[in-house]
């Protein structure tokens, strides 16, 4: 899928999602976030990875915060309670598996 079709999202105020391509086991998704965007913490059965294209986000992934920017890369667990504070303008590239049902679109 060309990226230009990809429907944009909006998540929250801030967040923004474009699902790129999915398959039988994994889905990729961008998404980009203005500072100050806050994603709760939450968990979902999905093994979620990811890279950070530009930006920093601070991550608290089952008790443990760090920060992450550009080229650094994170991998949270299927079941795992995270959450996401955006320091920046950031762009995120994450794939999941399974897929997320709710993301096809």
């Amino acid at each position: 899928m060309r990226h230009d079709d990809a429907t944009p999202v909006e998540m929250l105020p801030g967040l923004v999602r474009r699902t790129l391509v999915w398959g039988e086991k994994m889905m990729l998704c961008e998404f980009t976030a203005e500072a100050g965007v806050i994603v709760p913490m939450h968990s979902h059965p999905h093994e979620q990875v990811g890279y950070v294209l530009s930006g920093r986000v601070q991550f608290t992934v089952d008790g443990e915060t760090w920060i992450a920017g550009p080229g650094d890369s994170y991998a949270i667990p299927g079941g795992v309670e995270h959450e996401a504070r955006v320091l920046e303008p950031t762009v995120l590239i994450e794939l999941f598996s399974p897929p997320r049902e709710a993301f096809k679109t």
